[in-house]
């Protein structure tokens, strides 16, 4: 290498390194730059508007001339309510703050006139207390606002849990706000903060904090606590991440996980603002009543009552550009819940994308100095276009976000800066570089650097898996009466239980779902009989369980007994590792993994504890198996076989077994012939399934209400398809 050649390296690293610095610095107008970015994606494929139970009662211009100016009284407001009750909205959220007491009041507006008797004054009506009775025991959520003056705290009525470490201190910080007239806050049944970017110096809504801390408590935002509300939920929980404090991945409200960013915010995925959105507040206070169009719109939906009217000023602006009222981005933020559509950026996302300015930079310092700048200029064009197409892609099928446009800037300064010292310096010595990369840099390095540069992307081999889900049973009703230090407690001490037979039986323990476990075999490594030993961790985590129980492990008393649901199924799946080099995860994907998650909610419908697929059932020689039916699984065309797993082989090889067996068999003979006998059958099962330790007495006492689902012999596909169909 000649001192030039030296001198070039030097100095391309060096400039490299700063600017590898200034990205982790990530200075206000790189991250402006970014979210650009992100909103340009948006543009070019926002999320399309689909019918949702959810609609904005919109205080419109066309209202306010029906009605008057704003503020409107709140008996007005009362009759709002009572008009979407009546609809069966089923949940009414208020984008609008009640700080004040109503100045259009009567009580209020006499108050002020000289010599009036008080005891006149007590008997005239007060709007405040009208709205309050409107809104006891109905779905009703109010909102609060920030502010930076007094230290009020709005009730909280809802609880939290949590689990890992405790997240008091992840979501972003409210110092105090703006009050509430304590009747009002005393009926409401949800309370939520309306701010939608509290400390974002920018005017688009790109993410919503889904919660706030005041170092204490925390306080949900509006459109969550409807959505809770809506669904009678009581419970939020948050899901930290296992190897770091403080850091949010998810949040559980009642039926609904929400991935969220380390602070606990929802990144926005919006589509086009839509009429179909809007329901006019005049068109549901109509003196005649409600259409039939409108009361079709309320029936069942989340509905936020919130302003268009100009002149009111809560208008915002979207990542596509639009101006939509406010009370539009808290509707959004519940329809991109319930479509199931998010956008996340994944923590290590900083961490790749600074890796990639230092990689291609270097990458382009040794080719432009070693080989030529043509190449270096091909190469750097390949990997911007490679940059570009995978953030898309990975925006267009995964929801992911991540930045094109931080490494390919790096690398075009890279380049042109590297370029420039080669032809003012070194061009003279141009036949000793091409000597020098023929010592230096060997086509086999090359392959070496580009194989190594391959070995970030995501990926995985598709091959047989056996997968296992496994799920606490009542763990809602369970953390509703405990503190969620308990709940915390609770979950470790049995997750930590559960999860040991899974590596004891050479198995891959893949996640926790906040209270569920996910796990498979015959990955990494080839496992003989994968479909065993999956069966045999399933029946030893049924007998820790009922060790656990006995012990009263768990602080409930020996009268509560904790129940798991456990679903395995063996197919093809896709494993490996999910992420980058410097931080991945090592997962499987594909129906296997759905089927497996499917079977294990019907653990529920079935009544019993571990249930097996019958691609599962096939492998496993010996085994104490039940026909359970074969069950329409959700997302799947076909119906699926799915078998109790009884016992181990001991098992299998009882007298007590083998005489259960028999009568199981006459049941489902009686099942399929809709037979007369068959709660007859059923008992007698019950009875002799009393001597085995499976707990089938619940089995047993459902399946003669699941008739339908042994109409068909299992191994008659033909049959089974057109009953599916």
């Amino acid at each position: 290498m000649t001192r030039a050649q030296q001198l070039g390296v030097v100095i391309g690293l060096l400039i490299v390194a700063a600017l590898t610095v200034l990205r982790a610095s990530d200075p206000p107008q790189l991250k402006l730059a970014r979210e650009a970015t992100f909103d340009q994606y948006q543009h070019w494929a926002p999320r399309s508007f689909e019918q949702m139970p959810v609609r904005v009662v919109d205080i419109d211009e066309a209202s306010l001339r029906q009605f008057g100016q704003w503020p409107w009284p709140r008996n007005r407001m009362a009759a709002l309510v009572d008009r979407l009750s009546e609809m069966g909205a089923s949940a009414i959220a208020f984008d609008i703050l009640f700080a004040e007491p109503d100045r259009l009041s009567p009580r209020n507006v006499v108050r002020d006139i000289a010599g009036v008797d008080p005891a006149l004054l007590r008997q005239l009506p007060d709007n405040d207390e009208l709205f309050a009775q409107s809104i006891i025991r109905k779905p009703v959520v109010l909102g609060f606002g920030l502010s930076n003056e007094g230290n009020y705290r709005p009730q909280v009525k809802a609880g939290f849990a949590f689990t890992g470490e405790n997240l008091i201190d992840a979501p972003p910080h409210m110092k105090a706000a703006t009050p509430f007239q304590p009747q009002l806050e005393a009926n409401a049944a949800g309370i939520g903060h309306i701010s939608l970017n509290p400390g974002n110096s920018s005017s688009v809504v790109r993410t919503v904090p889904l919660l706030l801390s005041d170092g204490q408590q925390l306080y949900p935002n509006l459109a969550l606590e409807a959505l809770r509300v809506a669904q009678g939920a009581s419970t939020y929980l948050l899901i930290g991440a296992a190897d770091a404090p403080n850091i949010v991945t998810s949040i559980k409200v009642g039926d609904f996980v929400v991935p969220t960013t380390a602070a606990g915010e929802l990144w926005l995925y919006v589509s086009r603002d839509n009429a179909k959105r809007y329901v006019s507040a005049r068109d549901v206070l109509a003196a005649g009543g409600a259409t039939a169009d409108v009361r079709a719109a309320i029936e069942g939906s989340i509905v936020f009552i919130g302003t268009s009217a100009a002149g009111l000023q809560d208008i915002r602006t979207t990542a596509l550009g639009e101006n939509v009222p406010g009370v539009s981005v808290h509707a959004q933020t519940v329809e991109q819940i319930l479509s199931g559509q998010f956008l996340s950026r994944p923590d290590w996302a900083n961490g790749l994308e600074i890796l990639s300015i230092a990689a291609l930079g270097s990458l382009l310092v040794a080719l432009t100095i070693f080989v030529s700048p043509a190449i270096a200029l091909v190469a750097g064009l390949l990997a911007t276009a490679c940059a570009l197409v995978a953030s898309w892609l990975a925006f267009s099928f995964a929801g992911l976000l991540f930045d094109p446009l931080a490494p390919v800037a790096a690398g075009t300064i890279t380049h042109f800066a590297t370029t420039s010292f080669r032809f003012l310096v070194t061009d003279r010595e141009r036949r000793e570089i091409r000597r020098a990369f023929g010592q230096y840099l060997s086509p086999s390095l090359l392959y070496r650097v580009e194989h190594t540069r391959g070995a970030l992307r995501l990926g995985g081999d598709d091959r047989e898996l056996t997968v296992m889900f496994v799920d606490v049973r009542n763990f809602t009703e369970i953390s509703e009466r405990l503190p969620p230090t308990a709940v915390v407690g609770f979950l470790n001490t049995l997750l930590d239980a559960l999860s040991r037979h899974v590596t004891e039986n050479e198995g891959t323990l893949d996640k926790f779902i906040g209270d569920s476990i996910m796990a498979f075999w015959n990955a990494p490594l080839d496992v003989n009989d994968h479909c065993g030993k999956a069966v045999r961790a399933a029946l030893a985590m049924r007998e820790t369980l009922a060790e656990l129980n006995a012990s009263d492990a768990f602080g409930f008393g020996t009268e509560h007994k904790v129940g798991i649901g456990i679903g395995i199924h063996t197919g093809i799946a896709c494993v490996g590792n999910m992420g980058a080099e410097a931080r991945f995860n090592y997962s499987a994907v594909g129906d296997a993994v759905n089927v497996a998650s499917r079977i294990e909610s019907a653990c529920k419908m079935v009544s019993f504890d571990i249930l097996v697929s019958e691609t599962t059932a096939q492998a496993l020689a010996g085994s104490a198996l039940l026909n359970a039916g074969a069950l329409a699984l959700r997302g799947k065309r076909d119906r699926t076989n799915v078998y109790a797993v009884v016992g181990d082989e001991q098992v299998a090889a009882s007298q007590e077994f083998a005489d259960l067996q028999t009568v199981h068999g006459r049941l489902v003979q009686a099942l399929r012939s809709r037979s007369a006998g068959t709660r007859r059958i059923a008992i007698t099962a019950k009875v002799k399934a009393t001597r085995l330790p499976a707990g089938l007495q619940d089995f047993y006492d459902r399946i003669s209400r699941r008739s339908d689902q042994f109409l068909i012999d299992p191994a008659d596909k033909n049959k089974l398809r057109q009953v599916t169909d």
